[in-house]
Formats: C-alpha cells, structure tokens, sequence
C-alpha cells in the first residue's frame, strides 16, 4: 500500500498519474497547503520541506516502510519499484536528462510565473517578463526535442512524459493570453493531446475531488503557502 499525500496542484498531479497508469493500490490523505496541514509536525516527519507530494511505501525495499518526497524521486522510485514507465537501460541517460531538465526547468519557472502574475501582491513587471519568458524558452527546447517524436524518452510512453504533463496542464495558468499557450509550440501541443486523452489521465483528475480544499486566498493562506515572506516569530 502507498500512503499519498495529496494536494490537487501540478506537482502531486504527476504522482496520481503514475499511480493511476501502473495500477498500485494506494490510500489518499488530503493535505490541505492553504491551511498550512504540509507544516505540521507529523507532515515533516515525512518530507522535512513541508511541501507535497510525499509518499509512504507500506512495503518499501526489504519489506519496510520508506518515505519519499519530490515528484521527481517519487515518479523515480515508484517506475524502479514496478520496473513500468522507465525506458529501457539504454534510455537511462535521457531519461534522467529530460526527468531532472523539467524539475529544475519547467516546473520552478512555471512556479514563479504563476506566482509573480496571480499571488504576488504587485504585479512586478521585471519577474513577470523573467519568468514568463524563461518558461516560453523551455517550451520551445521541448518543443525542438519533440520534432518526429511521440514521447519525450524513447519510443514509449515513460515518466519523463507524465512529469512533463503535470505542468503542461496549467500551461493557460501558467502563460495566461487571449489565446492557447500551446499554440506557438505545435509539437508539445500535439504530444500534450496525446498524452491527455489516455484513460489513467482521467482518473488522476479525479484524485480529491471529493475533498473540500480551502480556496480562499486570506491571510492564513498567504502565510502557510509563502511562509518565508514572513519574519519567523520570537522564540
């Protein structure tokens, strides 16, 4: 059994899609950010970043229990675990390539381009033109990549493409216009449809829908989403 700690954001998205294609039976707990629940002592026993998604293997290497936390180890850990969705050995290079380019690229980037032109309190001109054109940049690499190709690693469908799909999903979030984002990088817009219309894509969608997450954006929420903006209180 895996433990899922579940927000419905982009990253702990790629998680309940891996899950969700490779069938492992798992329990979801709802961790609610806006409330702060990922701060909480027991939450940091398991990710000590207090951030979401973090698993727990009930039935880890040698029959124990092991926490994992970060999209990218957990899509890692749970391919090796069922030996699904990794490539074959003589993918590994591009798949770690492709894997670590969208954790270290398109997510953060996509992160702060949501951040800097929905949450922060003034629209900055500078980091919105940094980040929006940083992202517009690792589209077009993927984009480039994905010319004759139908998934990112190899010629199967791995975790490199669901880790992509994460984002890609708030792409209209992320480069908010008048038209579809995707529309200037055709490739990664047909890969993306592709991707999308599998059937585990829908089921993943449905992960938490029957919790009730906080969607205020009040000073509570402020505070456990952007905790560092505030001075740590005297001990």
């Amino acid at each position: 059994m895996i433990r899922f700690y579940f927000h419905p954001t982009p990253n702990p998205a790629k998680v309940a899609l891996m899950l969700e294609e490779t069938g492992l039976a798992y329990q979801l707990i709802p961790i609610d950010t806006s409330k702060g629940e990922q701060h909480t002592p027991a939450f940091r026993a398991i990710n000590p970043n207090g951030k979401v998604p973090a698993i727990v293997d009930t039935e880890g290497p040698g029959g124990k229990e092991a926490r994992v936390f970060d999209s990218s180890a957990i899509l890692l850990y749970l391919g090796e675990k069922t030996g699904r969705l990794i490539g074959s050995p003589a993918d590994k290079s591009e798949l770690l390539s492709w894997l670590f380019f969208i954790a270290t690229g398109i997510g953060p980037f996509s992160g702060q381009a949501v951040h800097f032109q929905h949450a922060a309190p003034e629209k900055l001109g500078y980091a919105v033109n940094r980040y929006r054109r940083e992202i517009e940049r690792h589209y077009e690499v993927l984009d480039t990549h994905l010319t004759g190709r139908e998934f990112i690693i190899g010629k199967e469908y791995s975790i490199g493409d669901i880790s992509a799909w994460g984002w890609l999903d708030r792409a209209p979030r992320v480069l908010p216009g008048d038209t579809d984002p995707l529309t200037a990088f055709p490739n990664l817009k047909r890969w993306f449809r592709a991707i999308d219309s599998r059937p585990a894509v829908a089921k993943a969608r449905a992960v938490g829908k029957d919790h009730a997450f906080k969607k205020e954006m009040d000073e509570e929420t402020r505070r456990a989403l952007f905790p560092s903006n505030y001075a740590k209180a005297a001990s």
